[in-house]
């Protein structure tokens, strides 16, 4: 992925965390990825894989490809 579409994912992973009304902890937590790990994908920190992908999508329940999107 280019840095600028890894920099949308990780801005529209918190965004859509926001939106839900999930806390960082709350997120992680029904994702099944650690509290640390998803604020180091917020920060830009790291870059999740496919899978974490997937796992983050399905408990904000949205299609991964939203993930993606500009102008959310």
């Amino acid at each position: 992925m280019a840095n600028s579409t890894i920099k949308l994912v990780q801005e529209n992973i918190k965004k859509y965390r926001i939106i839900k009304g999930f806390t960082q902890e709350e997120l992680s937590e029904t994702a099944g990825i650690s509290s640390d790990y998803l604020s180091e994908i917020e920060r830009g920190k790291k870059v999740p894989s496919l899978k974490r992908l997937i796992l983050i999508a399905e408990a904000l329940e949205i299609p991964c490809a939203n993930l993606f999107q500009e102008n959310i």
